[in-house]
């Protein structure tokens, strides 16, 4: 039976129970995460992040982490929350077209109402993989999830009534079950609305306040996430590197060390793991290009939604920034092909992957999104190293022109695909720096082993990052790196991986016309 088999076979994300007969005893330690989206490890500093800063220096900077790809937020939000590959949980972008959910046009992947509709049609199993949160709680182990985007409903899902062993969810404001929300709107005040940049700032904040002081009021439990939107949001509206971004990082370093002083006066700070990490890096936008548009005028007939369900011949493009899903209708052959040689012939392509082999490009297997929903291609568009000073690394994007975004990710950029992880506390080593590859994929098993749940690691791609722990830990047996290229005549497209103990990690992708 196939390794995953067995986890679906038993797993059903609808029947999770809401509360809990009877609490395990609680782990020695505990462990806390905080996400802080976007955040590119370039920019912690003494000066911006003076809490990260020092938390690094207590703990273990991890100086070659990654993002799975595509290297975006409910991609890997999913991918901390599981360990698992992109083509194992389901969950391959942010935006993706999924028919069963909506035939006429791409769904949100985060969307609470794509996710109960993807729970609905897929039997509970909406993610192919269960979240650290879920297993914790199964094994009566109690959880605090919250966050100020709507991807923590990717890291707890399930329904769930108030009542005694409930763990909690609260995401942009909204909580699971509903009636936790009153004593924080009580005390804080409702949610920030979305708007001004303060406010944006002003979200985070409110979100740890609630964590800290109302999530937390009962104690703390053996996991709790709390996922911050900055400097993503500033970052998209501005770049990376601006005045306005780093004020959203140095905003989210705030609500690190108002987290720290909680742990301090709790006198829990001994006994308790905090990782800071983030979803993905950031690229400053060269050029937009609109890839329905472009690829229109190449006489495709390319669409963004459908008034019917696609077509044969049609083409769905499904924009996420740095690279576009394209949706054949009823996999034409002559279409793909035709698709195929016109992207290898653009100025803005990087890296093609397909569904089925063609000349020039990679099967979608080779970066794990050959999900059961997976479209005919993935294209993560050029990069290039050149960028604002102080920000280096910039991508073209599939937007509009009117688009307002100064920044984006979601390509195979090195500035895209290597994020921060900071870890420090009692299982973790003194004042190191880890040199081997780690990605999002390796927290949750690495949680899972410190909170003592070792056997659920087996269902996870993840590695337990043995070499940043105090303990005894699964041994380090393998280390390799190599260059991948596919070429068709003056086309070519190269990808750059790295493995320790069998996990993969991209280290950059690109591709272009060469003049040899």
């Amino acid at each position: 039976m196939h390794r995953f088999a067995f986890a679906l076979a038993v797993f059903s994300a609808a029947a999770l129970p809401a509360a809990f007969a009877a609490a395990a005893p609680a782990p020695v330690h505990r462990v806390v995460v905080l996400t802080w989206d976007g955040m590119r490890p370039d920019f912690i500093s003494e000066a911006n992040t003076p809490n990260l800063w020092k938390l690094r220096e207590e703990g273990v900077s991890f100086s070659r982490h990654h993002p799975v790809f595509l290297s975006s937020t409910e991609v890997n939000g999913t991918a901390l929350a599981t360990g698992s590959y992109p083509a194992h949980s389901g969950v391959i972008a942010n935006n993706e077209f999924r028919p069963a959910v909506d035939p006429l046009k791409p769904v949100e992947i985060q969307k609470i109402e794509t996710i109960r509709k993807g729970d609905e049609v897929a039997g509970g199993r909406y993610l192919q993989a269960r979240t650290v949160a879920e297993i914790l709680q199964s094994h009566g182990q109690p959880t605090v999830i919250a966050g100020t985007k709507d991807v923590v409903y990717l890291l707890d899902r399930a329904v769930r009534e108030a009542g005694p062993g409930v763990s909690p969810v609260l995401a942009a404001g909204v909580t699971l079950p509903g009636s936790a929300a009153a004593p924080i709107i009580a005390g804080l005040g409702e949610f920030p609305a979305v708007g001004t940049d303060d406010n944006k700032l002003a979200r985070d904040t409110w979100t740890t306040q609630a964590l800290v002081r109302y999530l937390w009021r009962d104690g703390l439990p053996a996991y709790t996430h709390l996922w911050l939107a900055e400097p993503d949001a500033l970052q998209h509206s501005y770049g990376p590197g601006t005045p306005l971004a780093l004020a959203g990082i140095r905003n989210s370093d705030r609500n690190l060390g108002l987290v720290l002083a909680e742990l301090d006066r709790r006198g829990l700070r001994a006994t308790t793991d905090v990782l800071v990490v983030s979803d993905h890096g950031f690229s400053t936008i060269s050029r937009k290009v609109d890839l329905a548009v472009e690829l229109s005028k190449l006489k495709f007939d390319m669409k963004r939604a459908t008034p019917t369900p696609l077509l044969k011949g049609e083409v769905l493009a499904v924009s996420n920034g740095g690279s576009t899903l394209l949706y054949v209708g009823e996999h034409d052959p002559e279409v793909s092909a035709k698709l195929v040689t016109t992207l290898q012939a653009q100025d803005w392509t990087g890296v093609i992957f397909a569904r089925n082999p063609f000349d020039g490009t990679f099967p979608l297997s080779e970066v794990h999104v050959d999900s059961a929903a997976a479209p005919d291609f993935v294209v993560s568009l050029r990069w290039s190293d050149s960028g604002p000073v102080g920000a280096p690394g910039s991508q073209i994007s599939d937007l509009g022109e009117t688009s307002p975004k100064k920044g984006n990710h979601a390509s195979l950029s090195p500035y895209d695909m290597h994020n921060t992880l900071v870890a420090a506390g009692p299982d973790f080593r003194k004042g190191i720096t880890d040199p081997l590859p780690s990605s999002n994929m390796d927290v949750a098993p690495t949680i899972l082993w410190i909170l003592g749940y070792k056997d659920e690691i087996a269902y996870m791609d993840g590695r337990v990052l043995s070499e940043a722990l105090t303990g005894e830990a699964p041994p380090l047996r393998s280390l390799n790196m190599q260059r991948l290229t596919a070429q068709r005549g003056l086309w070519h497209q190269y990808l750059e991986v790295s493995e320790v103990n069998g996990v993969r990690y991209l280290e950059e992708g690109n591709g272009g016309i060469s003049d040899r």
